[in-house]
């Protein structure tokens, strides 16, 4: 494990493996590198590319500061891109891609090409009144200490059933859920105020962009589709596929051979 320090001088926990050009994997919500699919995504690209996965500020061995904001991220990938040498391919899945499209907007030519697996923005009429009532109930929970309440709120959000919720807060990985909670904030502030992809913004991502959605999400989370579509038409030539089968936990074995196809070209 390494550390790079940020901009405002947090430090950020990251690793490497593998040998070839420099890609940098970002983490949805409640993940980092001792939890969650990337060390596993990452073994599997390890063959092609030079791999760095790493912990999102205020998750597991990387540092934080309060009320820290998206550019505050941005800055900790730019970090991790100088690491890497300078310039570095990026994937992120779910809120990561939300935070992975805006450092490609930010950063330009440094992010060499951009993959994202369902960032789950939401146009639907009800998402909106949803997402405010989220934000506004996370925003308490946290201010109030309550980060077991967060993370129940997070989870309920996702579709998570209500007796699956209070099993989960007896379970043993319940308090490493309360320890990364505040970081829930950060995926909602990545997602944006509104929840709607950030078509016009996206514009003027220059970097070859692959979108990806998930097949079984057509009927279940039909947004995350539509969100895909609306990204690809908005950032120019960008591709679009949907993985046959496949919902937000899209399997490893299913997504690699995708990445390392548009990371390879």
């Amino acid at each position: 494990m390494s550390k790079v320090t940020s901009k405002d001088g947090v430090e950020i926990a990251y690793e490497t493996r593998g040998s070839g050009p420099a890609l940098i994997l970002v983490d949805g919500a409640m993940c980092y590198r001792a939890f969650g699919p990337m060390p596993h995504v990452a073994d599997l690209l390890a063959p092609s590319f030079t791999v760095t996965i790493y912990d999102r500020r205020g998750r597991g061995e990387s540092g934080d500061k309060p009320n820290s904001a998206v550019q505050r991220e941005i800055e900790d990938l730019d970090a991790l891109i100088g690491a890497a040498g300078g310039s570095a391919m990026v994937y992120g899945i779910s809120s990561g891609g939300c935070l992975a499209l805006e450092a490609a907007i930010k950063l330009g030519g440094k992010i060499k090409k951009l993959a994202m697996y369902e960032p789950p923005y939401n146009a639907e009429p009800a998402a909106r009144p949803q997402w405010d009532e989220y934000r506004a109930g996370l925003a308490k929970a946290l201010a109030e200490g309550r980060r077991g309440d967060a993370a129940a709120l997070f989870l309920t959000l996702v579709g998570t059933p209500a007796d699956q919720v209070a099993g989960m807060r007896q379970a043993p990985v319940w308090p490493m859920f309360e320890a990364i909670a505040p970081t829930l904030a950060y995926d909602a502030a990545a997602i944006g105020d509104d929840r709607v992809a950030p078509v016009k913004r996206a514009a003027g991502v220059k970097a070859p962009t692959l979108v990806m959605d998930g097949g079984a999400n057509l009927t279940m989370m039909p947004f995350m589709h539509a969100s895909a579509a609306a990204l690809t038409t908005a950032i120019p030539g960008a591709q679009h596929r949907t993985l046959d089968g496949q919902t937000h936990d899209v399997s490893a074995e299913v997504i690699v051979p995708e990445l390392t196809n548009f990371f390879s070209q």
